[in-house]
């Protein structure tokens, strides 16, 4: 345990139980002016030992300007969340991104990226964005295909309305999803004169044939 409370991190991650963190624990998160971000309420686990349900917790995270050691996280989590003493340096924002979620874990129970919160700075679109880059570009490219996009303005303003998520992925690949859409508009362009053409050659036979 000495060793660990002399370890030194920006990043550190927490837990945080519904039956016993204030009720005001945004509040107070906001009040330490520390970017944070939490998981969704975790209240489908099961303990696969007993097969029970476990208790309702959130997992977190506090991105620090310096660096902090365990115990200063610690005591601070302790004494304003009413947390458990045990507090992990954060080694893969991704891999603390899909245990927010499950999303890497189709055996344990899902949880809805819409409902992890964040503050005091934290770009939770930019962070979700940059840890599901993936899945995103194939939500994107979907929706493009679905919607029958024609225009990247289209796909800007589908973004923002329905699911603004996916915007910020969308800016930070503005030139991948824009030539996507022209080559799309370009290919379809191309068919209908090759089809046309077809038509027109058909037609002509016909006619020939007709003589």
């Amino acid at each position: 345990m000495t060793k660990k409370k002399e370890q030194r991190s920006n990043k550190w991650a927490f837990l945080i139980y519904q039956d016993s963190v204030p009720e005001n624990y945004l509040d107070i998160l906001e009040g330490l002016h520390i970017p944070y971000v939490l998981s969704p309420w975790h209240d489908k686990d099961v303990n696969k030992s007993t097969g029970e349900i476990k208790k309702a917790h959130k997992h977190g995270a506090l991105f620090f300007e310096t660096l902090k050691s365990y115990s200063q996280v610690s005591d601070l989590l302790k004494d304003k969340l009413n947390s458990p003493a045990h507090v992990e340096v954060v080694m893969s924002p991704k891999g603390m991104y899909d245990y927010f979620t499950h999303a890497e874990n189709p055996d344990k129970s899902p949880y809805n990226i819409e409902d992890i919160e964040s503050g005091c700075g934290f770009e939770l679109d930019k962070f979700i964005a940059e840890q599901a880059t993936d899945e995103f570009l194939n939500d994107i490219i979907d929706l493009i295909e679905e919607k029958h996009i024609t225009e990247f303005e289209d796909l800007v303003k589908y973004a923002r309305e329905n699911n603004y998520l996916l915007l910020s992925l969308i800016i930070d690949k503005t030139y991948f999803f824009a030539r996507f859409i022209d080559s799309k508009r370009f290919k379809a362009r191309q068919e209908k004169i090759d089809q046309e053409k077809e038509d027109q050659e058909k037609e002509d036979q016909e006619k020939e044939y007709e003589k």
